[in-house]
């Protein structure tokens, strides 16, 4: 919390949170006593009107949210979208973002990066989004429930192959975390050690796409996938066959697939 931060909330007339039980906590923290709305996912079309006929009629509302910053993978977009139509000043008080404090001391570039969030909870889905990301040219940063994490960084090391990444876990707290390594080896890490609390994981960017490949692993796919083979098995294939890795084999099948 920055001293601003805690000015503002003690100025508020009202704060609205995403759990307000938490916020109490924080709030007695610091001697702050103000009115609290819940403000959330499920409730967030009902509260939200009220808390725009609040703002209309010119009271001050501070919107916080359980950790890290509002907005960023945590509900209130919609809040700030339609106080913004209504004509209601909208100003940032930046505070602690587990993303940026990541991307900080990963070691890894950060000239340009891609920040996803949170991935889909089943496997099927989740992999389906990860596959879209592998020729992804920029760094990638996720979000993830520890319980999802060894898993998670399996299907990253299969459909990413061996890049670089960052596991960073309860950044700025007791316990903070930082594991710098390949996929494979974060993947067998966290297999072994289950690990705790909240989790952001920083994935190196992808190798050049089907431009770039080698024309003799873009014609080894085009004869697979011509013969009938699908996308999965032409990768395996041209993977066995080139040498090449198999995140680069797959994104030149992706680039190539989508070329028709």
């Amino acid at each position: 919390m920055t001293f601003r931060a805690v000015r503002i909330l003690g100025e508020v007339d009202l704060i609205a949170a995403e759990d307000t039980r938490h916020t109490r906590k924080l709030l007695t923290h610091f001697g702050i006593s103000r009115p609290l709305v819940s403000y959330f996912d499920h409730n967030q079309q009902i509260k939200g009107q009220q808390i725009i006929a609040a703002l209309v009629e010119g009271k001050n509302v501070a919107l916080v949210s359980d950790a890290g910053t509002p907005c960023i993978s945590d509900p209130g977009y919609q809040l700030v979208r339609d106080a913004a139509a209504a004509g209601v000043n909208v100003v940032p008080l930046p505070g602690g973002c587990a993303a940026i404090a990541a991307l900080s001391a990963s070691g890894l570039p950060t000239d340009e990066f891609t920040f996803i969030g949170f991935l889909p909870n089943r496997q099927g889905k989740r992999r389906e989004r990860l596959s879209s990301l592998a020729a992804e040219p920029r760094l990638l940063v996720f979000y993830e429930a520890p319980h999802r994490l060894a898993a998670t960084l399996a299907d990253m090391a299969d459909l990413f192959g061996d890049r670089s990444a960052v596991v960073a876990r309860e950044l700025t707290k007791i316990y903070e975390e930082i594991a710098r390594d390949r996929l494979p080896e974060l993947a067998r890490r966290f297999t072994e050690t289950p690990a705790r609390g909240e989790v952001v994981i920083l994935v190196a960017a992808g190798e050049p796409q089907l431009e770039h490949a080698p024309p003799d692993m873009a014609d080894m796919l085009r004869t697979a996938l011509a013969a009938g083979c699908t996308v999965k098995e032409a990768v395996q294939r041209v993977t066995a066959l080139s040498g090449a890795s198999r995140s680069a084999v797959y994104a030149a099948a992706l680039a190539l697939k989508e070329k028709g």
